[in-house]
């Protein structure tokens, strides 16, 4: 990366080339100067809003291109969906809504510049992070490494898209000022020889003369920080800004400085609260950044929508995203300005010569009366034809992506008593069935595995109907296999007390992809008192004088996809937050229109109506989001803390080494006071160090008990703690008093000898613990 000192002053930062539109085919330059990016050898302040092509129907790209540009930003900041491309291998699509090229060239029309991310891997609560599901077909393939067929597939992937893009960089006339290689790789691992050769792969597919860069977080960009590279920071609304950029400063006092994601909101999980941000916190941090000419891209300006089954799924754990990515977003899910938009826009004004564009013309909203449904297809009755195997099988192992695979054996011997069907494991949510009658579920967020079943007569009926969610998108469990990944197995007990466990062989299973065809061509018959409310696939169609954006109301309806005039809309599921499913009005048609909705569970009323507003923050849970059963209380009385003391005031990650090491699965965090005087306390992100200092797998842990959650501001509970999020934490209430304690669950027994903790990232870490005790133990700790 080359330097070039300049003496220009630093108010001319804000000139009219922000905004300023360019000629097509003229060369210009674009590079890092002394503490400032040059445009043409001028300072130039990146203003990037964050928008992705996949979210938004092509016919509204330009309104939406055009409604980041009247908010003052003055480039695009988009990821390169890689399964979006090639979701079957060596097949590669660029038409369409993946009409990548046309986005490009449609946002250099409209005078904005362009920052490309072509991952591999993109995070961005995409299926797998944006990585191909047929990668898995390999079962011991290595994500995010130097796999051979990983970097073949990569290398194939990347020169396609220099094919549709390299053209378009700044030194030949385009609008590409920026190509990102990979994607927080500091977040998965350190392999800078990989990602070195990421880098190569890109300079190769003919990024080599455009300015490249590397994005990750303050806490860990040095991990895989190339010297040729850009550096530049991740990071969300309220945190620390010369925090964040306080270690690259060190390292590279000459460095422009970037946010290369300013989190303007957060995406929603199913069962959580519907994520927001403040809007006067966010402009506060933009208005900061511009103050100290940082450049930055605002994620997400406009998030758009997760259609069909492109929502991926966070961990730890397994939290799969739903449908909406509106995100809080200043530009909300359907194209309309919100209320952080109107405030963004103003301060942004006072930062651009001259009057920002117009806002363009938002799309009209209608609603659509009630729809009856008056077809069905069940189920039972369209399993087509069942592939014959000894054991089961994933959906990779069967050539499936995505939707649900149906597993059938029969029970090869009576069983006399109760037993309990385990299943090792249920990837993502199943359920059994004997003889057709449902006897339970195995959800894999709620880390279930297992349902009591009745006396069993050889020859009974085992069905388990295995439904795909998102394939999780973040850390290092991208590695996300679909359906029963392992075995099922029948554990009863004997009238001697003898404990038999049976792995069971012999299936049949049925597949059932979630493609629009597959949906249409099922076996319809008309919705009567004897068969509503079955699972499977509802069908309708309805009339429409005029055309506009709606919201589907799913409320009545169970768990599953929609597909409107054969575009797959969505999930949906009953527990929420979101109960509605957005439907561009450019994918309507005046006249007669088809609705088909795919349940898993069934509905209790077959009907759907089209709403003017969203319904995107209801929850309809059966059990609270907290880790305290209720009149539960954490009782201490007679453990010895392993470790007490002062951790220290203000920002950043905290390292406290024990006396002496401790074994044990339960650990136990005590608050006792905050550096702010206030009652409640907040930790961001937690480690638990193994014996030779390195921070354990957070994988396996589940919170077993929690004194206290705020879940009514938003989802602050106390899995936040090891989320891999450090824009995100626990809380206690307001008005709750200290102690407050946490106990997580390891999964098994750890020699510790010590942890690593970090507080909000906020100014001045609000509400960071001062005083601790830490409690080890291989026993659950008394309630």
């Amino acid at each position: 990366m080359k330097f070039v000192r300049q003496s220009i002053p630093f108010l001319s930062l804000l000139v009219a080339l922000s905004l300023a539109p360019f000629r097509k085919a003229e060369a210009h330059s674009f590079e890092a100067g002394d503490g400032m990016f040059l445009l043409d050898g001028k300072p130039f302040v990146v203003k990037a809003a964050e928008v992705h092509y996949p979210r938004i129907p092509r016919p509204y790209w330009e309104q939406r291109i055009r409604m980041c540009k009247a908010l003052g930003m003055n480039t695009l900041c988009i990821y390169i969906f890689w399964n979006a491309h090639e979701q079957e291998e060596g097949v590669f699509d660029f038409t369409g809504n993946n009409d990548i090229r046309a986005f490009v060239k449609l946002a250099q029309k409209e005078g904005m510049y362009v920052i490309l991310r072509p991952g591999p891997y993109v995070c961005a609560e995409w299926e797998m992070g944006g990585l191909p599901w047929w990668l898995l077909k390999k079962k011991d393939i290595s994500l995010r490494e130097q796999d051979p067929y990983f970097m073949e597939r990569l290398e194939l992937f990347e020169a396609k898209v220099g094919e549709q893009l390299s053209d378009l960089t700044i030194e030949k006339g385009g609008p590409i000022i920026m190509v990102q290689v990979e994607n927080e790789y500091g977040s998965y691992g350190e392999d800078k020889e990989y990602v070195s050769a990421v880098r190569d792969i890109i300079r190769g597919s003919g990024f080599d003369g455009v300015q490249l860069f590397q994005c990750d977080w303050s806490s860990n960009f040095t991990k895989n920080a190339l010297d040729d590279l850009l550096w530049t920071m991740n990071f969300g609304t309220g945190a620390n800004v010369d925090n964040e950029f306080k270690r690259l400063k060190e390292l590279r006092p000459d460095s422009p400085l970037m946010c290369s994601e300013f989190w303007s909101g957060w995406f929603d999980k199913w069962g959580g609260r519907h994520e927001t941000r403040g809007a006067e916190e966010m402009v506060s941090g933009i208005r900061d950044m511009l103050d100290r000419g940082i450049s930055f891209s605002l994620y997400m300006t406009h998030g758009g929508t997760n259609w069909g089954h492109w929502a991926g799924a966070n961990s730890p754990g397994f939290a799969p995203d739903v449908t909406s990515y509106d995100y809080d977003a200043p530009i909300n899910e359907a194209g309309q300005t919100t209320d952080k938009y109107w405030e963004l826009r103003r301060m942004m004004a006072e930062y651009t010569d001259g009057k920002l564009p117009p806002v363009p013309k938002e799309f009209p909203v209608i609603s659509i009366p009630k729809i009856e449904f008056n077809e069905v297809a069940p189920l039972y009755d369209n399993l087509g034809e069942g592939i014959e195997s000894v054991d089961t099988k994933t959906f990779e192992e069967l050539g499936q992506g995505w939707g649900c695979l149906l597993y059938r054996t029969t029970v090869p011997q009576d069983v006399p008593s109760e037993s309990v069907l385990t299943v090792t494991e249920a990837h993502d949510y199943a359920q059994v069935f004997l003889n057709q009658r449902f006897i339970g579920k195995i959800d894999r967020i709620n880390h279930e595995t297992s349902v009591v079943l009745p006396q069993l007569k050889e020859g009974d009926v085992l069905d388990i109907y295995v439904e795909a969610l998102g394939r999780i998108n973040f850390g290092s469990a991208i590695k996300d296999f679909k359906g029963i990944t392992e075995k099922v197995e029948l554990t009863y007990t004997l009238p001697s007390q003898t404990t038999v466990t049976m792995n069971l062989k012999g299936w049949a299973i049925f597949p059932l992809p979630d493609d629009y065809q597959r949906q249409r061509d099922m076996a319809y018959v008309p919705l009567t008192e004897e068969n509503k409310g079955v699972r499977g696939n509802y069908r309708a169609t309805f009339t429409l004088g005029k055309v506009g954006d709606t919201f589907l109301n799913l409320e009545t309806w169970g768990k599953g996809q929609v597909y409107v005039n054969g575009h797959a809309i969505g999930r949906f599921w009953q527990v929420g937050p979101q109960q509605t499913l957005y439907m561009p009005g450019c994918w309507l048609r005046k006249g007669e229109n088809e609705i088909i909705v795919t349940d898993v569970l069934g509905p209790t009323e077959a009907a759907v109506e089209g709403l003017t507003k969203p319904i995107i923050d209801k929850l309809q849970l059966s059990a609270p989001q907290t880790h305290r059963l209720e009149g539960q209380t954490l009782d201490l009385s007679g453990e010895t803390p392993v470790q007490e003391g002062s951790l220290e005031a203000g920002n950043g990650w905290q390292e406290v080494r024990f006396a002496s090491n401790a074994t044990g699965r339960y650990v136990c965090i005590e608050a006792l006071n905050s550096h702010w005087d206030r009652e409640y306390c907040c930790i961001a992100e937690l480690y638990l160090l193994d014996a030779d200092g390195q921070r354990l797998s957070r994988e396996p842990w589940q919170v077993a008990y929690a004194d206290d959650e705020d879940v009514t501001s938003g989802n602050k509970n106390a899995d936040k703690l090891f989320d891999l999020q450090e824009s995100t934490y626990w809380s206690t209430n307001k008005g709750v008093p200290y102690p407050h304690a946490v106990v997580i669950d390891l999964g098994q027994d750890k020699t510790l000898s010590g942890f690593q903790i970090l507080p909000r990232m906020e100014q001045g870490a609000p509400e960071s613990i001062k005083d601790y005790r830490i409690y080890v133990s291989s026993e659950p700790f008394k309630m």
